[in-house]
């Protein structure tokens, strides 16, 4: 039983804008420094992967939009919110090729499952827009990935970032072989996007709203319909976008969910993760900007993969 940790160092690389921003590479270097002592865990680092991924998981427009929008020097704006700078387009592929690499290591054998330590995040990413901190849709590029390279029928991606991945959603709304859950304060940005009216085409998006303030308890009753709906939905590969931004001392999200809470969440996935796909499960780090508590929370959550899988 293992788990891998996949990380980049041109995670470090991309400055997105002033010193000040909250998705900074100092979130990676905390996490990696607090996972470095469990002696157990395997480390992988990015492997180069077949870019048309990209193009089948974006319009083609949109990636080559913003492969020229990378500046030779100085930072340039996608969105109001979204900065990159020279070191951003190796970063923002290696993201993508993190959670690749993770799934080709499971599928050869080399480890049962993985998280994803890198940046920039991905989940706000659209197919043709790229906005809240997200340039390009990592978890999606993953999804698209297994059902194109491995032929897997049935996906789920399971979001608890605090926010809700409009962008993962938009990308699979009309795709009945994955199923989006995600659990998330509403109303917050990104906006309308998360209200439970929103199923998808195929009843394959559940939108679990959440308001400011839930606690542990609320968080957990909630979680029960995220747990239904897999059952109902019965995957045969399992990706979390896993923020941390729902923890109680994050200075955007206003949840108050402790630390030890991302280890019960990524427990009950793994319980249905090992009855229907033999513990297959793929993390990618999204959000979670206090830095202490990000790296404290993704612990408990890798603490948890690596003695479920």
């Amino acid at each position: 039983m293992s788990t891998a940790i996949i990380t980049s160092n041109t995670s470090l690389n991309h400055n997105a804008g002033m010193s000040e921003h909250p998705e900074k590479p100092e979130r990676i270097t905390a996490i990696v420094e607090i996972l470095k002592k469990n002696k157990k865990l395997i480390w992988k680092k990015t492997k180069n992967f077949d870019k048309e991924i990209l193009k089948a998981t974006h319009t083609p427009d949109h990636v080559d939009k913003v492969n020229k929008a990378f500046p030779e020097k100085g930072l340039h704006f996608l969105d109001a919110d979204t900065i990159i700078s020279p070191g951003s387009k190796d970063a923002s592929y290696d993201a993508v090729g993190s959670i690749i690499t993770g799934i080709d290591g499971i599928e050869n054998g080399e480890f049962n499952n993985f998280f994803a330590c890198v940046r920039p995040p991905g989940h706000h990413a659209t197919k043709d827009t790229s906005m809240g901190f997200c340039i390009f849709n990592s978890i999606s590029c993953g999804a698209m990935y297994l059902l194109k390279k491995y032929k897997y029928k049935k996906i789920l991606i399971l979001d608890f970032d605090i926010h809700h991945g409009n962008g993962t959603a938009d990308i699979f709304y009309n795709n009945e072989s994955v199923c989006y859950i995600s659990l998330h304060q509403y109303p917050f940005y990104p906006g309308i996007s998360g209200s439970a009216e929103n199923r998808g085409l195929y009843n394959n998006c559940l939108n679990i709203p959440l308001p400011a303030g839930t606690g542990s308890r609320e968080y957990f009753d909630a979680f029960e319909h995220a747990l239904k709906k897999i059952k109902e939905f019965k995957p045969e590969y399992v990706l979390t976008s896993a923020g941390f931004d729902a923890n109680f001392q994050d200075p955007i999200g206003q949840f108050n969910l402790q630390s030890k809470d991302f280890y019960e969440i990524t427990k009950r996935i793994l319980v249905y993760a090992k009855k229907y796909c033999n513990g297959k499960v793929g993390s990618i780090l999204e959000g979670g900007y206090n830095l202490f508590q990000t790296a404290e929370s993704a612990n408990e959550h890798v603490n948890a993969l690596l003695e479920f899988n």
